[in-house]
């Protein structure tokens, strides 16, 4: 079903926004995160992957506006996805710009933070957006509207805190990394002209390879022995395999916490309840078969929730199929840019 569909048929309130209440749009999109935060266990069963571990964020989000259990992307790789997403347009139709080796954006193709800032959106991302590719990050201004003045450590997330927990302890070395995603994001704020609507993607890679083995445990205290019986069936149930998947669940772990921070910096400066805020993943867990680049459930299923006050009915569990490839066309809308 449209995105956009699904919106109104949430909306808590019909009436159009002025153009002086035309809400902020907050985009949190993490690298090859499928549908794995505990939200889903709720619908899922206490059996299920996500029953074993909290993504109190993420949960928030989605408890204070809606969860999509049945989200997909158009490809499950990241630059033909992302190439989709930013466009609107099915990824064969964005040209080179969803080849995954030598991409090269076409600056005739309209990209909707683009429209958006010709539209008097402050517009800005931290990580990654469009890339590998040329330009880099060409569909969301480049380097222009990025924002990394904390640095970009946050992407090596299990290698950066493994390499300084003896230095600073674990939590020490965490907290060196959400001070990053701060100030990434206090620099991207400190930009906005007042009251100006602005539009931010927030898309963190530390859930690609490689990740430390073992940090799943070390690093968030999660047992790999609570996997036992609620892998996928075709995955050998073993404790090395298991021991993977839980390193990766760590780092969907520092996703949700960087979430947080994002959310805590909204709700400081009184923006939260006037921004429409979208939490997904572009594709499934690399490196494990049927899953990235592969056109199976486990490859193109992710998590997506929303959060729109005033707009999305707090609460509601949406199981209609929704396709990422909607998100470019409702954020246009929300933003009442007439496209």
């Amino acid at each position: 079903m449209n995105l956009i569909r699904l919106l109104l048929i949430m909306s808590v309130a019909s009436s159009p926004l002025s153009a002086n209440d035309r809400p902020n749009i907050v985009f949190l999109f993490a690298d090859d995160w499928g549908r794995y935060a505990s939200a889903y266990a709720e619908v899922e069963g206490p059996e299920s992957i996500n029953a074993i571990f909290e993504t109190p964020n993420f949960d928030r989000v989605a408890n204070e506006g809606a969860l999509f259990t049945n989200a997909f992307v158009p490809a499950p790789s990241c630059t033909p996805c992302r190439s989709s997403l930013l466009t609107g347009r099915y990824f064969w139709n964005t040209e080179r710009a969803a080849i995954l080796q030598g991409a090269v954006w076409d600056e005739s193709i309209p990209s909707y933070p683009l429209e958006l800032e010709k539209n008097g959106y402050h517009i800005g991302y931290s990580y990654k957006v469009w890339t590998p590719g040329i330009p880099a990050h060409a569909p969301y201004g480049a380097q222009r509207t990025a924002y990394h003045q904390g640095g970009t450590n946050f992407n090596r997330f299990s290698q950066y805190v493994s390499g300084k927990a003896a230095e600073l302890g674990v939590e020490g070395a965490k907290e060196m990394l959400y001070d990053e995603v701060q100030t990434n994001f206090d620099a991207f704020i400190a930009d906005r002209e007042k009251r100006q609507p602005f539009c931010f993607w927030w898309g963190p890679t530390n859930t690609h390879r490689k990740w430390i083995k073992g940090s799943g445990k070390e690093l968030w205290g999660l047992d790999p022995d609570k996997l036992k019986g609620r892998l996928p069936a075709f995955l050998p149930d073993t404790h090395d395999v298991r021991e993977d998947v839980n390193d990766y669940l760590g780092e969907c772990l520092a996703v949700d916490a960087g979430i947080g921070i994002i959310l805590n910096k909204l709700e400081d400066i009184g923006e939260l309840e006037n921004t429409l805020i979208v939490i997904s993943g572009d594709h499934g867990i690399p490196g494990i078969p049927r899953a990235k680049c592969n056109l199976y459930d486990l490859g193109t299923e992710v998590s997506l929730a929303a959060r729109w006050p005033g707009k999305i009915k707090p609460g509601r569990v949406v199981y209609d199929f929704v396709n990422l490839l909607e998100l470019a066309p409702t954020f246009l809308k929300a933003g009442q840019t007439g496209i």
